[in-house]
Formats: structure tokens, C-alpha cells, sequence
């Protein structure tokens, strides 16, 4: 057994980078070197009693977790899909964080590494005064950043490094998800940029291929 804990923050350079698919494909890999593996939800929108995020990674890893009938895998959730500062005014609620650090620890306990799928992007607002990178930043997690071959991508992935290096985090992994290599010139240039990218401006910190199934 492996005694090591360790809690990664999974965000990406927009809404609709390809986190959930990354982080259950993350999951797997990490389950197949012997870890225990929890992903988590931090806060989900757009859903009402269940996240959708959680059921992409199980569909990956193959098995349900015990944590997510209690919803533990997902402690916020709601209805609207926004940004949670504003999917919670509609709600009616504010953002329950201790309710997220409370399942976040339970994870912790049970599990060698617990992956946080985050909300949107880094700068996306949780509250009037919070950004989502602010919980990472808060509880000292690595963040494994999910990009793509998109045109855009090589601006707002280097946008997100720099919000990352800005605040003395670590950058865990680029997580590369293949899924959006539509267009045969700009992805392969996009994916070979930013793996240099990585190389020279954060040397050792590995760059991941995110294979579309």
C-alpha cells in the first residue's frame, strides 16, 4: 500500500476544456499504478440532486464510488448553469466551503489521492470576493491544468500558467485532452508549443496526452 496522500486541483482554460473526461481518464491512470483514487466535484451547477461530472468519471473508471450516494463526491450542488457566484444567487444559498472541506477530508482519510474537478476556469467567480483558484491557492493544492488543441488555446493555457506561477502554486501535470484536435494544423502546433512550453518554463512537470476513447 501506498502511504503517500496527496489532493490535485483539476481546472481548465475555459468552461468547456474537457475537465471531467480529463480527470476520470487521470483517475484511471493513477488507480492503475496501485493508488486508491477519489475525483470530486467541488461544486457542480447545472444539476439538480446528482452532478453529471461525477457520472463521466465513473462511466471512465468503471466503478461508483460508496462516497457518491451521500453525495460526498459532490457536497454543492445547483440548479442553474452559471458560474457558481451566480448559480447560487439563483439558488437562493450561499456556497457551503465547510461542507466542501468537510468531504474533501473524509475523501482524504479513505483514499491515497483525491482529484478536485474544479468549476469552469481558474478565474471563474465562486463568490463576489472568492475566484475558483483562491480554494486551491487556500489549501496548498497542486493544480494539473487541462488544455486542448483549440484555436485560443496556446493564449488562455499561458494565461492560466501565469495565475498559476503569480501566486507561488505548483503546477502538477498539462493534461492535454486530444478530444478537440479537429483541425489538422493548428492542434498539432498547439499541442507541440505548449509541451515545449512546459519543458522551458516549468522543466520536470510532465506533460499529458488525454487520449479520446
Amino acid at each position: 500500500m501506498n502511504d503517500h496522500k496527496e489532493t490535485i486541483f483539476i481546472s481548465g482554460i475555459d468552461t468547456d476544456a474537457g475537465k471531467s473526461y480529463a480527470t476520470g481518464w487521470l483517475a484511471c491512470q493513477m488507480a492503475a499504478q496501485g493508488r486508491r483514487v477519489a475525483t470530486m466535484k467541488f461544486i457542480q451547477t447545472g444539476c439538480d440532486g446528482r452532478s453529471e461530472d461525477i457520472e463521466i468519471h465513473r462511466r471512465l473508471t468503471g466503478t461508483p464510488l460508496p462516497e457518491d450516494y451521500d453525495l460526498t463526491t459532490a457536497p454543492q450542488i445547483f440548479s442553474y448553469p452559471a458560474s457558481p457566484h451566480l448559480a447560487a444567487r439563483i439558488d437562493g444559498r450561499s456556497i457551503d466551503f465547510k461542507a466542501i472541506d468537510s468531504a474533501l477530508r473524509r475523501l482524504s482519510e479513505c483514499y491515497d489521492t483525491v482529484l478536485v474537478e474544479g468549476a469552469g476556469g481558474l478565474m471563474v467567480p465562486l463568490t463576489d470576493e472568492m475566484l475558483t483558484i483562491d480554494y486551491p491557492l487556500q489549501r496548498n493544492m497542486p493544480v494539473a491544468l487541462v488544455t486542448n488543441g483549440r484555436l485560443g488555446s496556446i493564449n488562455h493555457t499561458i494565461l492560466s500558467l501565469e495565475a498559476i506561477v503569480s501566486r507561488g502554486m505548483k503546477l502538477h501535470s498539462l493534461l492535454y485532452n486530444t478530444h478537440f484536435d479537429t483541425d489538422v494544423v493548428i492542434a498539432p502546433d498547439t499541442q507541440a508549443y505548449l509541451r515545449e512550453y512546459v519543458e522551458r518554463h516549468f522543466p520536470g512537470t510532465p506533460f499529458m496526452l488525454v487520449p479520446t476513447l
